[in-house]
């Protein structure tokens, strides 16, 4: 299990299209991270434009010390429960390497990157 300290950011692109807004995407996303125990670990911010607009929505995960990651054809409101899950095994991950990502559902199938931590 993670510190109580470990904090992590979940940013989520806000100019993707999708099915849902990007307030029904936040909150699903944050009801997910407070039925998983999270929302104290995991601050979710919205930022405009990751760059894969080929493949919306993106979503990025950040850590001080962490590797970076990025996912994109993320659908928050559907896979909300993956996203808490992905968010998990970064936090239980050393320096938020997942060697493992099999707990982070759909997710896998959508990572676009994963840089390691400087």
């Amino acid at each position: 299990m993670h510190p109580p300290s470990d904090q992590i950011r979940l940013v989520l692109c806000s100019t993707c299209q999708s099915h849902a807004t990007t307030a029904e995407q936040i909150e699903s996303v944050q009801e997910a991270l407070c039925q998983a125990g999270l929302q104290s670990h995991v601050e979710l911010a919205e930022h405009p434009c990751l760059n894969a607009c080929g493949a919306p929505v993106t979503i990025g995960l950040q850590g001080t010390g962490r590797a970076t990651y990025v996912f994109s054809d993320v659908e928050p409101v559907t896979d909300a429960a993956d996203i808490a899950a992905t968010c998990q095994s970064y936090l239980d991950s050393p320096k938020g390497w997942i060697e493992d990502a099999r707990s982070c559902g759909r997710l896998r199938l959508c990572l676009k990157a994963r840089l390691p931590a400087l």
